[in-house]
């Protein structure tokens, strides 16, 4: 790949240039192994160093609180009072209790509320008087939680279908005085196959497979994979889309729709009722977040390079969430048919094809591409002229998770971004000091490891973002039934979770 090289003297010989490029650049990608951000060793305790943060001149980080297991979300009451929640489940199978928590301004932890084994809990939100909050539902289907301050636990609506690779996400208050959340798919694409059961959920769930909002009809494609139900290493398994592991499907079949459904966006009643239909068509729409001028954003954790029907070089995407669109999962990448570009076909894999015979609609563009495989996560809009930008997106990316899904030839994410909603622009606001970008544990210092959450204090003159903590790939090299030798399960650490603060101090509007 090194050497000079001189500008061509035609537009052919430019031609010529980039396609031996790019034909090296694949090579180079797919002969070198992945070095994503979670891809290195802790050992702890983790040390914390605002200083180790680079923001904007004219803007100061501050670490508020420490210690956290797994935390997600962060809210606030009129007050400007401070609550997260600890989420109480992570990848890699680790469960714990999922728990309310008053931070106050010396860091103090206090307990408000403990829920059940049945995480993680994903999303937060305080509106008069009472909290909200979105539990995953990893062991028994989604449910949308109202507490009350004394931490009575009250749920709105349960079995979400989201005990699979996604949950049940959101939890935010909109101007119609509905709650909106969202409910993540089952599968990366569509297939249920051996990577979700090393994911945890199709060992418990066998029968379990993403539900369509509407009813759709398939072209019949079917994936052959290992059957990792049974101790043959060369048994094998045929599947075919929205359906259970081990049922192939015919062309023509129709899948019924259902509300509430896999890839969507809903809404219910404050005081609960039936979920209803806002839009479909995604991933794992993570994060929700209403714009000043009152339109509905959300981020989608977009494919990855896994399981029976892999997609390569997907980006994740910021929608403007619109009544009734459907948003292309599973064979559009924004506006982009997958079968159509050859960017999405991995390495050595085919390229993927429909699934769905009619699409229920044409998917609009998204507002924003992000970084593949950033988990670009919750977000909030600037409304404050002191803090600055008002009116663009900022963004907690939660960071790679490869090798398991999929090569990166770097970290990819662990920071905070700003998105300028006009034209899709996006810039770091808060990332880590160093030559290369990641995690603390893997560049060293005392900086950020996995923001998940960043969201605005009520009178938004202050950024909070909700920092996972630590989760390491491979350290222990665990693999899990399902998984080749180098896809090894998730590690997070418990107690090395975190919450900062970013404001603006040099008084410019």
């Amino acid at each position: 790949m090194g050497g000079q090289w001189k500008m061509p003297r035609s537009k052919q010989a430019l031609g010529l240039l980039i396609l031996m490029w790019s034909v090296s650049l694949t090579g180079c990608f797919a002969w070198s192994p992945s070095d994503g951000g979670g891809q290195t060793r802790f050992d702890g305790p983790r040390p914390f160093n605002p200083a180790d943060v680079a923001v904007p001149a004219g803007y100061r980080i501050e670490l508020v609180a420490s210690g956290l297991t797994f935390p997600t979300g962060v809210a606030f009451d009129p007050s400007g009072a401070v609550y997260v929640i600890e989420s109480g489940y992570s990848y890699g199978e680790v469960w714990d209790q999922p728990r309310l928590l008053a931070i106050d301004g010396r860091g103090s932890i206090k307990p408000i509320a403990v829920g059940e084994n049945n995480g993680p809990w994903t999303g937060l939100s305080f509106h008069r008087g009472l909290f909200y909050i979105a539990e995953g539902g990893a062991l028994r289907g989604g449910r949308i939680l109202r507490v009350t301050p004394d931490g009575a636990i009250t749920a709105l609506v349960s079995d979400l279908p989201s005990s699979g690779d996604h949950q049940t996400n959101g939890a935010v208050v909109g101007p119609d005085d509905h709650l909106y959340f969202t409910i993540g798919t089952f599968t990366n694409s569509g297939v249920v196959g051996a990577d979700n059961y090393a994911f945890g959920w199709l060992a418990r769930q066998p029968h379990a497979h993403d539900v369509p909002c509407r009813d759709i009809t398939l072209r019949g494609e079917n994936f052959t994979s290992i059957n990792p139900f049974t101790p043959q290493p060369d048994d094998t398994a045929v599947t075919g889309a929205f359906v259970e592991f081990g049922a192939a499907t015919q062309v023509g079949q129709v899948i019924a729709g259902r509300i509430p459904c896999s890839g969507s966006v809903m809404r219910m009643p404050l005081a609960g009722g039936p979920p209803e239909l806002v839009a479909w068509g995604f991933r794992n729409p993570f994060g929700l977040a209403f714009s000043p001028d009152g339109e509905l954003y959300a981020t989608d954790n977009s494919y990855d390079d896994r399981g029976s029907r892999a997609i390569h070089g997907a980006g994740d995407l910021l929608w403007l969430v619109r009544q009734g669109r459907w948003y292309g999962w599973p064979d559009h990448h924004g506006t982009l048919p997958l079968d159509h570009h050859d960017h999405f076909i991995p390495p050595g894999k085919p390229q993927p094809q429909p699934l769905l015979a009619d699409y229920p609609g044409t998917p609009p563009a998204p507002v924003a591409l992000l970084g593949v495989h950033s988990s670009s996560n919750m977000f909030d809009f600037s409304r404050n002229r002191q803090f600055g930008h008002v009116g663009q997106a900022f963004i907690a990316q939660f960071g790679d998770q490869s090798p398991a899904s999929g090569k990166v030839m770097a970290p990819v994410g662990f920071k905070v971004v700003r998105v300028d909603v006009r034209n899709g622009v996006s810039e770091d606001f808060a990332v880590n000091r160093g030559k290369v970008n990641g995690p603390a544990s893997k560049i060293g210092g005392g900086g950020f490891e996995r923001p998940v959450a960043a969201r605005f204090s009520p009178d938004g003159t202050a950024l909070y973002v909700v920092d996972f903590g630590v989760m390491t790939l491979g350290q222990g090299g665990k693999v899990r039934p399902g998984w080749s030798r180098k896809d090894v399960a998730p590690e997070p650490r418990r107690g090395t979770g975190a919450l900062w603060k970013i404001t603006r101090v040099d008084g410019t509007p």
